[in-house]
């Protein structure tokens, strides 16, 4: 890592990771009362994407006016060095800062696209270019759906990254083949000090034909105490981070849930929400 210090700056955080929301029906006004609210949950970490609706000109407008978070991250959906270059520049303008703390290849999964954006001319060498120049100061690699563990262990090979984003859950884990994956790569990441964020951590099931009522591209737990039993799962695992679900509405009750975090559930309890909710893998 290009700096042994990066995981303990999450410390700070309680275990949660708060990414910006998404939605494009979010107004300013909205997105000011969800920063306010980050403010007083003590949350210093706030993560958004180039590719976030307007998220990273929503985020943009409150630094202007109240500075920016102790640790701020985007992520760029561009796989080659010219094309991210730009995706950065543009990202910088849009946030109002001069520099983000961490940069992120977005959604890196496909054989092809990894290829692209490893080799020179990618957006590796942008990233590593970038981290010169002062314009970021960690790079990670993010994705989701199931081969994404074994291929952070591939992107981890291929280059020391400061930390990784991946779908981490109970119901997945089910899953034995990713399962496997995810615990080499918790056990590499552990000895490398790269941070582990976790995502869609409170999934109930995929919409399916169902009329979408969140702003989440899946269902997501309602109920306080069926969140407690998902998040208080989730940051039982050591060395882990949970990033907070990205529908505005839903986000107090993940703050609550992680405030009153002691131990993890054990099985029967975790159980019984499996079936009382009859939650289902959001990737098959």
């Amino acid at each position: 890592m290009s700096e042994a210090h990066f995981p303990v700056l999450f410390d700070h955080l309680k275990a949660i990771l708060a990414p910006y929301a998404s939605s494009l029906r979010v107004t300013q006004d909205e997105a000011d009362v969800t920063m306010e609210l980050l403010e007083q949950a003590g949350i210093n970490h706030v993560d958004t994407a180039a590719s976030y609706g307007e998220s990273e000109l929503r985020l943009g407008s409150w630094i202007a006016r109240h500075g920016r978070p102790s640790i701020l991250a985007t992520k760029s959906g561009e796989r080659t060095a010219v094309k991210a270059r730009e995706e950065l520049h543009r990202s910088l303008e849009r946030l109002h800062v001069d520099h983000v703390d961490l940069w992120q290849f977005h959604f890196l999964l496909g054989v092809d696209e990894w290829q692209v954006a490893m080799d020179p001319g990618g957006v590796l060498e942008a990233a590593i270019e970038a981290r010169r120049q002062g314009l970021v100061r960690f790079i990670g690699v993010t994705g989701h759906e199931n081969p994404i563990a074994e291929r952070h262990l591939a992107s981890l090979e291929r280059f020391d990254f400061d930390s990784v984003l991946l779908p981490y859950s109970h119901i997945l884990m089910l899953n034995a083949a990713y399962r496997a994956n995810v615990e080499k790569l918790f056990k590499i990441c552990a000895e490398r000090n790269v941070a582990v964020q976790t995502i869609k951590g409170i999934v109930r099931a995929p919409w399916g034909d169902r009329p979408h009522t969140r702003a989440t591209w899946y269902e997501p737990l309602e109920a306080q105490g069926d969140i407690d039993l998902a998040v208080h799962w989730i940051l039982g695992q050591p060395g882990v981070f949970l990033n907070t679900v990205g529908d505005i509405h839903v986000l107090p009750r993940v703050l609550d849930a992680a405030s009153r975090f002691t131990t993890r559930p054990d099985e029967a309890a975790i159980q019984d929400l499996l079936h009382r909710q009859q939650m289902q893998p959001l990737f098959s």
